[in-house]
């Protein structure tokens, strides 16, 4: 009797766990998808700072893992570990790759790593093949943003199962987090990092609300994709060989043709202090004050005002 009590009890607490959904996945043994991640870092979707050299706008390799819901490789409003957060820095992925393996032995929650090369500019298209399992059915990548503080794109352990079969294709915009690792505003800033560490969050046209923010556009409502990632199961023939991908349209020219301009105003200093009053004594003389352009407008957005105001004074120290 007290053996069955205490097996019951067991039972009933077991059953009271919460189940994650990649458990409630009963579809076929293996499934094969093409992962086809998109630039659409464009001067004219994003023409603010926007890096044309020392390096000019560009992608890291992409850096993902197919897993459990007891593995996580980021989620926003939570820490970076180590590893995340030199991938967004510094674009390194041994720590990261660390800590996946030892996530995969400890308690055997990854089933794959995957990677696929670097983008050299803002647009254009990179490519690879996962591999994902009934047990391991989530998704989750990284890939950063360069140049950049600490910024970076990617999924958080998306399911590719629905129930009893893998889904066919899914496609997902993706927009720019912050690490929580650098403080810098630009994409150009120099390294300071950030003590006590801040937690992974989305940036957006708004947050950080700071003037200086390479991503503030106040104007708009929500940034513009900064990238798109499809994945696109790999059919298998009768005899069990994966069927040939055929390759999706580039991307490329259709960012360039379809994306719509975001307006960028003209951004212009503060007043300097007047000048000096010139003119004939006991006559009225003019003093002059001056501002210069700190951003140049874009895409037709506000122009930049007049950078030199004239205003009557009375001259000095006249003999």
């Amino acid at each position: 009797k007290v053996i069955w009590t205490v097996l019951v009890t067991i039972l009933g607490y077991a059953s009271s766990l919460p189940v994650g959904d990649d458990s409630l996945c009963t579809a076929e043994e293996l499934a094969k998808y093409k992962i086809i991640f998109t630039g659409k870092w464009s001067q004219i979707a994003f023409p603010k700072q926007y890096p044309l050299y020392r390096p000019p706008a560009q992608w890291s390799s992409l850096l993902g893992v197919t897993h459990s819901s007891d593995y996580s490789m980021w989620k926003k409003d939570e820490y970076a570990s180590n590893g995340v957060r030199d991938f967004a820095e510094k674009g390194e992925a041994w720590v990261l790759m660390k800590e996946i393996e030892e996530a995969g032995e400890k308690i055997q929650s990854v089933h794959g790593i995957f990677s696929a090369p670097a983008i050299s500019s803002g647009t254009g298209q990179t490519s690879t093949e996962l591999e994902v399992h009934p047990r391991h059915p989530l998704v989750s990548f990284v890939v950063r943003i360069v140049p950049s503080p600490d910024w970076f794109v990617g999924i958080d352990s998306l399911n590719l199962c629905e129930g009893d079969h893998w889904m066919e294709e899914v496609s997902v915009d993706l927009f720019p987090y912050d690490a929580g690792t650098d403080s810098g505003f630009t994409f150009s800033s120099p390294n300071f990092a950030t003590i006590p560490q801040d937690t992974v969050t989305e940036i957006t046209c708004s947050s950080p609300n700071h003037p200086a923010n390479s991503f503030y556009y106040p104007k708009l409502k929500i940034l513009p994709p900064i990238a798109q990632v499809t994945m696109v199961k790999i059919k298998k023939s009768q005899l069990g060989l994966s069927a040939p991908f055929i390759n999706l349209p580039a991307k490329s020219n259709e960012i360039t043709d379809t994306v719509s301009e975001t307006p960028l105003d003209c951004e212009v200093s503060q007043w300097s202090s007047w000048g000096l009053c010139r003119g004939v004594c006991r006559e009225t003389g003019t003093k002059i004050r001056t501002r210069f352009v700190l951003l140049q407008p874009a895409n037709n957005g506000m122009p930049c005002p007049h950078l030199d105001e004239e205003t009557g004074c009375e001259p000095e120290n006249c003999v």
